[in-house]
């Protein structure tokens, strides 16, 4: 990926507190309008967002930054436990929440700090906690307006922090 195909975004949001935040994303030059506009549908319904960094700010290791509840989007990382890279190495993913919003499999849950998140229903409508995402909701309705998937939505395994941009 060049780095003169990617955009760092710096972006207005929520925190957890109320209180309004600044955060940066780096995303692909494809995906920086549309997602622009997802924060905007976030901040604009006061959809609360734990912290927004760099994964740089992690030393791009993906669990620290997953552990610190941290939103983040670019991040030159192969899949998890495979050496196919990750549509995060191309600007075209993010994970959001990833404390509320666990990866969920085979008994793991990452992170491990997200194991109290990992049963909440999910379901359109289903009360949760601030910053949980759920079918149908804000979160997932302002990503599928520009195209993107939840991996809430996979039929094995599910990855409720992740959005993908489709059609890769």
């Amino acid at each position: 990926m060049p780095l003169a195909d990617l955009r760092l975004l710096t972006v207005r949001y929520v925190g957890f507190d109320g209180a309004v935040r600044s955060g940066e994303l780096v995303v692909h030059e494809d995906h920086a309008g549309g997602m622009t506009e997802v924060f905007e549908s976030l901040y604009d319904t006061r959809w609360p967002v734990a912290k927004m960094r760099l994964v740089d700010a992690y030393g791009a290791d993906d669990d620290r930054s997953m552990a610190a509840n941290n939103t983040s989007a670019y991040n030159c990382r192969p899949v998890a436990g495979s050496a196919k890279w990750s549509e995060h190495a191309y600007g075209g993913a993010i994970d959001i929440n990833p404390v509320q919003n666990p990866y969920v499999t085979d008994g793991l849950v990452a992170p491990p700090n997200g194991q109290r998140y990992a049963a909440i229903d999910r379901t359109r409508g289903a009360a949760a906690p601030p910053g949980v995402i759920r079918a149908g909701d804000v979160v997932v309705r302002a990503l599928a307006r520009i195209g993107w998937e939840w991996g809430g939505d996979w039929s094995t395994a599910k990855d409720y922090q992740h959005f993908a941009a489709s059609g890769r």
